[in-house]
């Protein structure tokens, strides 16, 4: 039998690469101008290099573990998501220590648990779900909701669990799988200690019908700073009627530094009574595309291919250069958006505005059903394709949520089963 020739070289660049490429696809998930498609390609790619390091086998993860003394979410999920292909234990095990300590190498250890195939995870997750460890407890939950599988008694255990983040994700998890049965009532949650679990407890119960004190307390949520202010923000204005929400957004108008969120919230609220504002906001360079994203979601309008995209203006700067005095280091958040061109899309509006109806709410230009939110879910771009997952919970309360990050081919393949 002919022995495969290792070159360390190559064995690194492809250690290297499976971490780069994943940071780069961890962002894309949830940005505004990639779709399902871009996701794939990365997707491959990623793919390819994870193969090149199985193929190195102790040599590619010698490597790997050699460049998890510098832990990143990328390194942690390039190690775990080899060794997990690759049946070691003792390599899975590092990599489980460190999401011990670090959130940040939580997340990477996160995803390569969601981006291996199920079979090599038999066993594994097992023993996660009934481990010692609180870590490794909701690290087991966040496997069963990422491949779509019930953790089975586990989760009954789970939601009464004594820690709060095993807690949270258990709630997430049951919701994600429509298991809303095992869900507590929003009652027996009111008086929970820990923030992220009276998010999630909130949020379960709005996106399972609850549309009283339970969406109150979301909106409230929604309203103020907080790591699932966002996650919050969107869910209320989309379980809102659209008077509702517009009294949320009212809420925000006299505060300038709330504008972006205001920006959003008009988009995601529907309301065509919001586009004229929203054009306006198209001429402040600062504002001018996310106004234009939030116009395409009341509308569908798809600046790329509708004749009503603008040039990026002159001497526009934004986000990190190469000057060492420049106290702004924060990236552009609205990098990769079209620019509008606010005359142009003034007169669309002014020939296709009859075409929608006040005091309707309108996602990607037609009244939100199941069948328009799947075909969101095909083409749309990816924040997008997240509101579209959420509508169909909405929509269907109970229904398993779409998973708009899993690795492309499994997206798409349950997307072929869906009517």
């Amino acid at each position: 039998m002919m022995q495969t020739l290792i070159v360390p070289f190559v064995v690194e660049q492809h250690a290297d690469e499976l971490a780069t490429l994943w940071s780069v696809r961890d962002d894309l998930s949830s940005v505004g101008h990639a779709r399902l498609r871009d996701l794939s390609r990365f997707d491959e790619r990623i793919a390819a290099h994870q193969d090149g390091c199985v193929i190195g086998g102790d040599d590619a993860l010698r490597v790997l573990t050699a460049q998890l003394a510098a832990t990143s979410a990328g390194r942690v999920f390039a190690g775990a998501v080899v060794a997990l292909d690759l049946s070691d234990r003792g390599a899975t095990a590092r990599c489980l220590a460190l999401a011990e300590a670090s959130p940040r190498a939580r997340r990477g250890m996160k995803s390569a648990l969601g981006w291996v195939g199920s079979d090599r995870l038999r066993g594994i997750v097992r023993d996660l779900l009934k481990a010692p460890s609180p870590v490794q407890r909701s690290l087991g939950l966040a496997a069963c909701r990422l491949h779509g599988v019930g953790p089975g008694p586990a989760l009954h255990a789970a939601l009464i669990d004594g820690d709060t983040v095993v807690r949270a994700e258990a709630i997430r998890t049951a919701v994600a799988l429509g298991q809303a049965d095992l869900v507590p009532p929003p009652s027996s949650l009111a008086n929970e200690g820990d923030a992220a679990c009276q998010f999630w407890a909130a949020w379960s119960a709005v996106t399972l019908g609850n549309r009283g004190k339970a969406l109150d307390t979301l909106a409230n949520m929604a309203l103020l700073p907080g790591p699932n202010r966002s996650r919050a923000f969107h869910c209320v204005l989309q379980a809102m009627s659209p008077s509702a929400g517009h009294g949320v957004l009212r809420r925000l108008a006299h505060d300038p530094t709330q504008l972006r969120w205001l920006i959003q919230g008009s988009g995601v609220a529907g309301d065509p009574d919001y586009v004229p504002w929203l054009v306006n906001h198209m001429a402040n360079q600062k504002a001018s595309r996310l106004a234009g994203e939030a116009f395409s979601l009341i509308t569908g309008v798809d600046f790329a291919n509708s004749g009503v995209e603008g040039e990026r203006p002159e001497n526009f700067e934004s986000g990190p250069n190469d000057d060492p005095d420049d106290p702004n280091v924060d990236m552009d958040p609205d990098e990769g958006l079209p620019w509008p061109d606010p005359k142009k899309v003034e007169a669309w509006w002014a020939a296709n505005s009859s075409r929608f109806q006040k005091g309707t709410r309108y996602f990607m230009g037609a009244p939100v059903a199941r069948a328009h939110c799947i075909e969101v879910l095909k083409n749309g771009y990816q924040r997008q394709r997240m509101l579209a997952a959420h509508y169909l919970c909405l929509l269907e309360p109970g229904a398993p949520l779409f998973n708009t990050s899993a690795p492309a081919w499994r997206q798409m393949r349950q997307l072929a089963q869906m009517a």
